[in-house]
């Protein structure tokens, strides 16, 4: 089925199903039908390992209720068993506790919608067959396979599509429809003892054409894990810690997690009663950009129906905008603006990993996060890392064993550079990122 005609069958399954909402009692109703595809192909030293397809529908419906809600759902979009399936919902969505917050969006916020094309599928992915998968997936093992002190290589493609559409009882509707691929690699060496070091390497997309090519995807898998070789434990330590584009995403989802509606309305945000307020560093500039054609976090509009739109989150040091959707928008007496992040774009600086590491001189360059927690009320964190020591300018000796630790909101005051070479193949488009004093803990 082609995504305009899935897209047209999911949108009158939407309606139908607010329909029969109301034809059972509910005042409000919010659905939303959607269709997943997906493919995997999986080979272990060149040999497949796993060919796997699935293929899901499912519907969920928002019920608003004399005063009560609950959300609930069915994979069985059938005329018969929707109706049966709502009726028993209507019903149990009628027994539950009274909820003055919860209310359908104001049909305003639905308004100004970009008619801006995302261009987010890629009609080449139909003619992907299984060879071609396994083919592709053959180009990134060779890279790796059969080379000196490797033990094991593993490769996979991923790819699929997803649509889905969306209905309420106050006038929303819409659909989106997408596709996405994915090469991966990781492989293992053998060390000295009993020592495995490993590397891998991965990138995802909306169109084939714009992934990184299979030979680079295996060579860097290779390369990252002989990086590894002679791992030691790092120093304790404060110096300048240099944290890879691609590892950069979790540092600041760390620091915006606790940006968002609920977490103030709960008491659980460093945030909370700091809008506007400077406490990190100018350096970072972050925006969410939903509207960028063929980036995975672009979307219209976000599951509220709320129009989507260009926001700044951080800018000269403050927090400027918080994720707030419709329901704690009420509990808080603030105006939504959405409630979640799109794409998360840090503006970027000048220099690559090379550059920086160069002015740097020494330090820690951090490539990996391992495990680790952070409080969302206070700030303080501690996560596990593995990396190199930065000396002389160049990229050394790897380390590991190390934990950093600290306060959020001090780390990002401490963050000094912002590179120019952003990872794009995800939502988040973060650059290499440059921190003075922190402090490490190792041997």
């Amino acid at each position: 089925m082609r995504d305009s005609e899935d897209l047209q069958v999911l949108q009158d399954r939407a309606v139908a199903a607010v329909a029969l909402a109301k034809a059972e009692g509910a005042d409000d109703a919010w659905a939303a039908a959607s269709s997943s595809r997906s493919t995997q192909c999986q080979l272990r030293d060149g040999v497949l390992e796993r060919m796997q397809h699935s293929h899901s529908r499912r519907l969920s419906v928002d019920l608003y209720v004399d005063g009560r809600y609950f959300s609930h759902s069915t994979s069985d979009l059938r005329d018969g068993p929707l109706r049966d399936f709502m009726a028993e919902a209507v019903a149990l969505t009628r027994a539950l506790q009274p909820d003055p917050h919860r209310a359908l969006p104001d049909p305003a916020l639905f308004e100004g919608r970009s008619g801006v094309d995302l261009d987010a599928v890629d009609p080449s992915l139909a003619k992907l067959d299984n060879d071609a998968r396994q083919a592709l997936g053959l180009r990134i093992d060779a890279r790796m396979s059969g080379k000196p002190g490797v033990i094991s290589a593993s490769s996979t493609v991923v790819d699929g599509s997803h649509a889905s559409a969306h209905a309420s009882s106050n006038g929303f509707r819409g659909g989106h429809a997408s596709t996405f691929v994915g090469t991966y690699a990781s492989v293992t060496l053998q060390d000295e003892g009993d020592r495995r070091p490993e590397g891998g390497m991965g990138a995802s997309a909306r169109h084939l054409v714009d992934l990184p090519d299979a030979d680079w995807i295996g060579d860097e898998a290779l390369a990252q894990a002989r990086a590894r070789l002679g791992s030691r434990k790092g120093p304790t330590t404060t110096t300048t810690m240099v944290v890879d584009r691609m590892i950069a995403g979790r540092a600041i989802g760390a620091l915006l997690g606790p940006a968002r509606g609920w977490a103030v309305q709960q008491g659980q945000s460093f945030w909370a009663d700091r809008l506007d307020e400077r406490v990190v560093s100018p350096v970072l500039r972050l925006t969410d950009e939903p509207l960028l054609p063929r980036a995975l976090g672009s979307r219209h509009f976000d599951g509220e129906g709320i129009a989507a739109r260009p926001m700044t989150i951080i800018e000269g040091g403050a927090l400027r905008t918080m994720y707030i959707d419709t329901y704690y928008g009420r509990k808080l007496g603030v105006a939504p603006t959405t409630g979640g992040s799109s794409n998360l774009v840090v503006q970027p600086g000048e220099g690559d990993l090379a550059s920086i590491v160069a002015d740097v001189g020494k330090g820690i360059y951090v490539t990996s996060w391992l495990g680790g927690n952070s409080d969302s009320t206070s700030g303080e964190f501690s996560m596990g890392l593995r990396g190199h020591l930065i000396e002389n300018g160049r990229i050394g000796a790897p380390v590991g064993e190390m934990n950093v630790t600290g306060n959020l909101l001090d780390l990002f005051s401490r963050l000094t550079r912002v590179g120019g070479d952003p990872w794009t193949y995800g939502s988040f488009h973060a650059p290499t990122l440059v921190f003075e004093g922190v402090s490490f803990s190792g041997t």
